[in-house]
């Protein structure tokens, strides 16, 4: 093993190979603390060029890859596996902004760019990059990429697939793929690009992008909706995509028991919406031709909406800091499941048409089969995402509970998925979370078909192994 440690060290500056017990311990474990493996070392490549060196002396000696990010994934696709033989590849050195083309409108970013930074860096030449993730403090493009992340704005401008014109890619033997073109329009043949996104790292390693940028929104207007039912919620979504249409960039759901939670550990994030009704909507408008325009929109949306009985309450952000607290209350969620403790958690969709019978049904089989569990569920209601998470009953031991009920909990509600057609994965991926539940769900064929492209991609298997597929 000292003999890849020194072709390593041959290829990148000797404080870049991380090959001490103290050194690696960092990037061994996911942000939920659920996956924990070993690595032979720590790679941290500045360029391209290096990345597929390493990537050919791995290939070489049959040594396994892991390509790993802000490591903020829910489903261990970027920790590796307790064999100690694995090589991580770290891309935060990866970090710069190549180019930005007003004319074109894209930007042209390295794998290891945190989110909010190119955000940002957007923003500050009139441009608005619509990815937005709980995590965008620490994420990076890559993994976004490699996860083909969702996140609040897909409503309006899709998944991160969406916004990607082009791709550059470390092939299994280490060749490099330069498809950093950004065309609106490129019928050429086979779209390799959306083959690597959403791989996880499976079938290539992707080191740079080119991305869609959008002239920044004049104004913005957010307010929190107050809805008794499902069917109501689900109701409002239409109504606003009728009259608003393309100026509805956010709908998201939050359930009166996930705000109760957010309370309990955060108190400054209490529902402004008097009692905590049943359901509370997040909405966001954004427009590009004035502010009252998108004002007297949003109100007139919200009058109809009470006329019609379909909400009982509302409150408008009076200012910019108001309406990033509405979000707050939003992305804290996940902060204080993780704050109550050990959670089974499932990102799914949902056809929208089945949503009300699908929380109906699976809220009541859930609470039959195992009396006194939390049943946390909010989302991207506007996509059809529910996060519909699951918490001990309280004074349950939270591990206990993970380790006896995981397994059937998963079960009864990816049952409903497939009863209502939807996803067992919506936004986090698969990783080594989902491998069983993959093959069941996706079908033979499919699962085949992945399994050949795998194969002739990565004959050796040495890019993330046992991720997305167990072979």
């Amino acid at each position: 093993m000292q003999n890849l440690i020194e072709a390593f060290t041959n290829i990148l500056d000797k404080q870049y190979v991380l090959d001490s017990e103290e050194d690696k311990a960092p990037f061994l474990t996911d942000w939920r603390k659920r996956f924990s493996g070993k690595a032979l070392a720590v790679l941290l490549p500045k360029t391209t060029q290096e990345v597929a060196q390493i990537v050919q002396v791995c290939a070489s000696n049959q040594l396994a890859i892991v390509p790993q990010g802000g490591h903020t994934g829910f489903c261990g696709g970027a920790t590796p596996d307790n064999s100690g033989k694995q090589i991580i590849i770290n891309f935060k050195r990866m970090n710069q902004i190549r180019a930005i083309d007003v004319e074109n409108q894209t930007i042209t970013l390295e794998a290891g760019c945190i989110l909010q930074t190119i955000q940002e860096q957007a923003a500050a030449q009139g441009f608005l990059f619509p990815l937005s993730l709980g995590a965008e403090g620490s994420c990076m493009i890559g993994g976004n990429l490699a996860t083909n992340a969702g996140g609040t704005n897909v409503l309006r401008y899709g998944n991160t697939r969406d916004l990607c014109l082009g791709l550059e890619v470390v092939t299994a033997t280490g060749e490099i793929w330069n498809g950093l073109k950004g065309l609106r329009k490129d019928n050429t043949g086979y779209d390799l690009r959306d083959l690597f996104i959403g791989s996880e790292g499976t079938l290539g390693i992707i080191t740079s992008a080119v991305m869609k940028l959008y002239p920044l929104p004049i104004s913005q207007w957010t307010t929190l909706v107050a809805c008794d039912s499902v069917a109501s919620s689900i109701a409002l979504l239409n109504l606003f995509q009728k009259r608003a249409t393309s100026l509805l960039t956010g709908f998201e759901m939050m359930t009166q028991e996930s705000l109760s939670l957010n309370e309990k550990h955060f108190p400054q994030m209490a529902n402004p919406l008097q009692s905590n009704p049943p359901y509370t909507i997040l909405i966001e408008l954004s427009d590009h031709e004035s502010e009252e325009h998108v004002r007297q929109l949003l109100e007139t949306v919200l009058e109809e909406a009470f006329e019609a009985g379909i909400i009982s309450d509302a409150v408008i952000a009076s200012n910019l800091s108001q309406a990033n607290g509405f979000w707050q209350m939003r992305e804290h969620i996940t902060l204080a499941q993780a704050a109550e403790g050990a959670n089974l958690k499932h990102d799914i969709t949902i056809p929208l048409s089945s949503l009300e019978s699908f929380i109906a049904q699976t809220d009541r089989l859930m609470r039959e089969s195992y009396p006194g569990v939390r049943i946390i569920n909010f989302g991207h209601l506007g996509d059809g995402n529910l996060h519909y998470n699951i918490a001990p009953p309280l004074g349950v031991d939270p591990q206990t509970f993970n380790s006896s009920y995981e397994k059937p909990i998963h079960e009864l509600v990816y049952s409903q998925v497939e009863r209502c057609q939807g996803s067992i994965s919506a936004e986090h991926g698969i990783g080594q979370l989902k491998l069983q539940e993959l093959r069941a769900h996706k079908g033979s064929v499919a699962h085949n078909l992945m399994k050949a492209l795998k194969m002739a991609l990565d004959p050796q298997n040495i890019l993330n192994p046992h991720k997305v597929l167990s072979i």
